[in-house]
């Protein structure tokens, strides 16, 4: 009888492509990425915008299965990549990506952003996390509450957040209005038809 051994992938080998960074999630959850997950070519340009240094602590307010946070990882390896994600099993995925690929600078918080303390980041990216709350938005399952007050809820509260960062906080936004930026914010850059924004505390 034939032995078979499996050779791991290379990280390199992951990250050429988003259909092979997603071959590590199962086909339903796959599913979810063309409207919920980051595009690689978007994260690469995100991750040089929010790391001009390396001991910087990012945070994905909405971080679902991880995706921003792992190639983030790869992409700078010395800068430490945190995603905050309400829903447990999406947390789990995430969580279950990272150990495969042994990044020690990715971490996940399991619960809602209102729960975090923003002043312990320096930077944050947001990829339209709030939206699901709107009528006639794809939401990724039935597992918690949509309403149109708790996407108003949710961006006043980043806003008024973001409003107490020092300085010099950067943001990456994606997909986004723009509802969760406050005044003191500068954009700094905008890629794909605005699709992607940048902005810094002035």
């Amino acid at each position: 009888m034939k032995l078979i051994v499996k050779i791991p992938l290379r990280l390199e080998n992951w990250f050429c492509t988003d259909a092979a960074l997603h071959k590590l999630y199962p086909e339903p959850i796959r599913s979810l990425a063309r409207m919920h997950w980051s595009p690689l070519y978007i994260t690469q340009k995100v991750v040089s915008y929010l790391t001009p240094g390396n001991t910087i602590k990012v945070l994905d307010i909405g971080s679902g299965v991880g995706k921003f946070c792992l190639a983030g990882a790869y992409y700078k390896p010395t800068v430490s990549f945190y995603g905050v994600e309400q829903r447990k099993n999406l947390i789990a995925y995430a969580e279950a990506a990272r150990i495969k690929m042994g990044f020690q600078n990715v971490h996940f918080i399991h619960g809602n952003f209102t729960q975090v303390d923003l002043n312990e980041f320096d930077h944050f990216y947001f990829y339209n996390a709030f939206f699901e709350n709107l009528d006639g938005t794809e939401k990724i399952d039935n597992e918690l509450a949509y309403s149109n007050e708790l996407y108003n809820y949710y961006s006043i509260y980043l806003y008024n957040q973001l409003d107490k960062m020092p300085i010099g906080t950067r943001v990456a936004t994606y997909c986004s209005w723009g509802d969760e930026i406050p005044p003191c914010y500068q954009l700094a850059e905008s890629h794909f038809d605005n699709l992607l924004k940048f902005w810094i505390k002035m």
